[in-house]
């Protein structure tokens, strides 16, 4: 947490106010997240214009004429978008690093420190060959992800599709809570072999998927814990879970309590009748 729907939920809010502005300076208050901050980046990318700002998988990638930077959220970050620089709330111990700009500023926060802040220069090449993003599977809402790609994806696999869909290597942003939810959808039951699931259930499970993600960018993400949106709001999907953190409470479909089992050492929430 925060997951996809959560990131391209941040990312569709803060591209209004900053894409095609002109950075006036980086503040890096705590350089110690997950990786360090790179030293010098304020004298990198001081007065250059954001050309834009996208996605891949739980990363937002903001690119700028020297390179990109590659901000992800961690387990507890935000990144929100705060009024001009003359009336900015004073940072706060968890608030690391500011994206000052000369209307508004992008404040990073992470009380955990487990996201990262990093840059990518343009003479290393595309962003996309970066190492921590080369190896991501397809966008579960582009084009490329459908059930065929499911289904070639899976076979031979003996574990869970549940872990399957978490590996990131078939489907990437499909984290615990949507891979729950999307299961559910599908009628599925999470420890069923990857491997054993036909080609008409990958297509339905690749259905769920898209529909369980959309529908969580729709109520603007899920907030369990600290997720809040660039505006400082929280999302309300987590209201509308079938599943998910609902152990011993009735399915909303057929009323049979939902259990709870533990895979890879993750929670994982299914109702034993709908999905057998």
């Amino acid at each position: 947490m925060p997951e996809l729907p959560e990131v391209e939920v941040t990312r569709r809010g803060i591209a209004p106010h900053v894409a095609g502005a002109r950075l006036a300076r980086i503040d890096v208050r705590n350089p110690s997240l997950r990786w360090p901050v790179p030293p010098g980046l304020d004298a990198v990318l001081r007065g250059q214009t954001l050309i834009g700002i996208e996605r891949r998988g739980k990363y937002l990638l903001l690119e700028y004429a020297p390179g990109w930077l590659l901000v992800h959220l961690g387990m507890t970050g935000t990144l929100r978008v705060l009024p001009s620089p003359e009336a900015v709330p004073v940072a706060g111990v968890h608030d690391h690093v500011d994206l000052v700009f000369e209307r508004c500023v992008l404040r990073y926060r992470d009380p955990r420190r487990f996201g990262a802040v990093l840059f990518h220069p343009r003479s290393a090449g595309d962003i996309l060959a970066h190492p921590l993003l080369v190896s991501l599977g397809v966008e579960p809402l582009s084009d490329a992800f459908d059930g065929a790609r499911l289904y070639a994806g899976t076979r031979g696999r003996s574990v869970s599709i549940k872990q399957a869909l978490l590996t990131g290597t078939i489907v990437v942003g499909v984290g615990n809570i949507y891979a729950s939810e999307s299961l559910f959808r599908a009628r599925i039951n999470p420890r069923l072999a990857a491997g054993k699931l036909s080609r008409p259930r990958c297509e339905k499970l690749a259905q769920a998927v898209r529909e369980t993600l959309a529908a969580a960018i729709e109520k603007g993400g899920s907030t369990l814990r600290d997720f809040v949106g660039s505006d400082g709001k929280s999302g309300y999907f987590q209201n509308e879970y079938f599943v998910y953190d609902r152990t011993g409470q009735p399915c909303r479909v057929c009323g049979t309590p939902i259990k709870q089992i533990v895979q890879g050492q993750r929670s994982t929430f299914y109702c034993p009748h709908c999905q057998k």
